[in-house]
């Protein structure tokens, strides 16, 4: 079990870091923070090079956290929270990522959920510290943190769509 959840952990958590090192670098295919900032931009955000900086930042910051099994619940909310922007961004398109759809940003939110829940696994950086097991609550907290976050991100950032000019 434990070689699975640290699969899982790596998988996740390193796909998670390329994702941030994409939108404020060059690196892993990435349009620098320019490219960044214009995605956010063309997904109706505010905040420019700041939305991008802090997005990237925490998709890296959550995704190095969770690939290391570190504070393995905040590394999760993390995650969740970023995740949960994206999947706001791609809901109009449905669910399927053939589609642009919100399937992917799905799978790493219930991943990291379940990391949350079953914990980062004997081969991790928490159980090397002695902060392992962590309560189930926390991995309610991580998802209710995580999805809280993700939406009030949503609220505050996002610029409503300019209404349709009325025709004569």
């Amino acid at each position: 079990m434990d070689t699975g959840i640290l699969i899982l952990r790596l998988l996740v958590g390193l796909l998670v870091t390329g994702h941030g090192v994409q939108k404020v670098s060059s690196h892993l295919g990435g349009r620098g923070l320019r490219g960044g900032t214009a995605e956010f931009r063309a997904d109706g955000f505010r905040g420019g090079a700041l939305t991008a900086l802090a997005a990237g930042g925490g998709q890296i910051g959550s995704g190095l956290l969770l690939a290391a099994g570190l504070l393995t619940p905040l590394a999760a909310t993390g995650v969740i929270g970023v995740m949960t922007v994206a999947l706001t961004v791609k809901w109009r398109h449905g669910l399927w990522v053939q589609n642009d759809g919100y399937e992917y940003p799905l799978v790493l939110i219930g991943t990291a959920s379940a990391l949350a829940a079953t914990g980062p696994g004997a081969r991790s950086l928490d159980a090397a510290l002695g902060l392992t097991p962590y309560p189930l609550w926390w991995a309610a907290l991580a998802l209710a943190a995580g999805l809280g976050s993700g939406l009030l991100t949503r609220l505050v950032l996002h610029r409503p769509a300019a209404p349709e000019p009325a025709e004569h």
